[in-house]
């Protein structure tokens, strides 16, 4: 509901009974404009909510570029706010659009051990999610590839249901997940349109679509991943919706859906 804001989302979704949720970066950034951190964390912490994850939205951190640097700096400055609210986890994606090869792979792990050094420093771990157009790190096995090479403890991969299962990712690639590696999970589903329509926005609640969510569930918790997941949405009638009936919407669709496999 990012149309709302910052303070009227977390409101909307305290309200339709939810506990536990994810920060962005481009609400919190806009709520900054005109009250402090001390006040987001208030928000937080007046309506009983613990953020599980927030998102640094910072791009360039792990492919070759000359803003690499900039890109470092910047996740440095993410990281102390979110350590200011209190927050334990945060996330960084893999969005590229430049023409790699294979050489460039070679940095990834330095980076992303570099990375897992500055949120060390903050008390926190970075967890790095896979995207399904990123034209670097796109895939399921890449990722856990980099992040092994990495060989950091605040350097964890991340799973999307919805870049696994519109992406280049297949199932038998779950196989190569080790118990407890997965650091956090967004939780969508596959709307049924052509996979030539999909985009990075065609997601739906959980249940609302055609993606094998049981499936996955299960696969997850036999991979002994037992944390929070994130119903990330991006669709205009999820963002620019009313908070409290979005989440409320949402939290009776996922509990079905949880409750189907547990």
């Amino acid at each position: 509901s990012a149309g709302a804001g910052y303070r009227k989302s977390l409101e909307g979704w305290a309200r339709a009974g939810i506990e536990l949720v994810e920060l962005t970066d481009a609400m919190l950034d806009g709520f900054l404009k005109t009250e402090d951190l001390g006040a987001a964390r208030r928000v937080l912490t007046d309506h009983g909510l613990a953020a599980v994850q927030g998102a640094v939205g910072v791009v360039g951190l792990w492919e070759p570029n000359p803003n690499r640097r900039a890109a470092f700096d910047a996740l440095k400055k993410r990281c102390a706010m979110y350590a200011e609210l209190g927050l334990k986890n945060v996330y960084a994606t893999t969005v590229c659009s430049q023409k790699v090869t294979l050489e460039d792979y070679k940095s990834v792990p330095g980076s992303m051990h570099a990375a897992g050094e500055i949120a060390r420093g903050f008390g926190l771990g970075l967890r790095v999610e896979f995207i399904r157009n990123s034209t670097f790190i796109s895939t399921l096995p890449t990722l856990l590839k980099m992040t092994r090479a990495a060989g950091h403890p605040n350097i964890s991969p991340m799973f999307d249901f919805y870049h696994f299962l519109t992406g280049f990712s297949k199932w038998e690639d779950l196989e190569l997940v080790r118990p407890g590696e997965i650091g956090h999970v967004h939780f969508q589903d596959v709307p049924d349109l052509p996979r030539e329509l999909l985009d990075v926005a065609t997601r739906e609640i959980p249940g609302d679509g055609v993606g094998p969510m049981a499936g996955l569930l299960k696969k997850l918790a036999a991979k002994e991943y037992a944390g929070p997941v994130s119903v990330e949405l991006f669709l205009p009638k999820f963002q620019q919706g009313d908070p409290y009936a979005v989440a409320r919407e949402i939290r009776e669709k996922c509990e079905r859906v949880l409750k189907s496999v547990s």
